[in-house]
């Protein structure tokens, strides 16, 4: 069933944007994990894997600030331990719990794996983050009621809230539904509702 965004941002086409030296993106954690994990082709679809990290490359290359967020350490170390799980065992009922403690050479490779993904977003952006505080909590549960995102997403909005940003590189759609940001994305769903809604933005 497609799923019908209600479009609160604009929303920047990457496929066909260019990104300035007065950009500055934060950078969500699943285009952090096109462009720095080497196996991200397993659990990815083809746009995934080469339009974000081109776009992210383009960046750089434009001198745009890049940022990241700290949170995007625990997401990206559970991608990726999942896709290594999915690649050792595609065994459904094969556990988490079972791979992380029972397999140490392949608990080593994930580590590896995060660690080399984790050095290329350092070396590539600027930390941004957020203390998760009981304020933050709120605010961030206050966002919950009418913006349709998931608990990483909320605080990962108020770190950019904090930082003063309002551009986001992210295939994931749910950052339609903010008012005030500007998405860069090559979800084509997410296009297309921005395209009808009237909120698809050329630069």
């Amino acid at each position: 069933m497609p799923i019908n965004y209600t479009v609160q941002a604009e929303v920047v086409d990457i496929r066909s944007d260019a990104p300035k030296n007065d950009d500055i993106f934060l950078v969500d954690t699943n285009a952090w994990y096109w462009y720095t994990y080497t196996n991200a082709s397993i659990s990815s679809s083809p746009y995934q894997i080469t339009e974000y990290p081109s776009y992210i490359a383009k960046a750089i290359s434009a001198n745009s600030l890049l940022l990241y967020c700290g949170l995007s350490l625990a997401e990206l170390a559970h991608r990726i331990e999942q896709t290594e799980k999915q690649i050792f065992n595609p065994n459904p009922r094969f556990s988490s719990k079972d791979y992380r403690h029972n397999y140490p050479t392949e608990r080593a490779k994930v580590v590896a794996e995060v660690q080399a993904a984790w050095s290329q977003v350092i070396s590539s952006a600027v930390c941004t983050d957020v203390l998760v505080s009981e304020e933050t909590s709120n605010a961030a549960l206050t966002r919950f009621q009418t913006q349709l995102l998931d608990g990483y997403d909320l605080l990962i909005l108020e770190a950019m809230d904090k930082a003063g940003v309002t551009q986001i590189i992210t295939d994931d759609g749910d950052y339609l539904t903010v008012p005030g940001i500007k998405v860069f994305t090559s979800n084509r769903n997410a296009i297309a509702a921005a395209t009808s809604q009237g909120k698809l933005l050329v630069r």
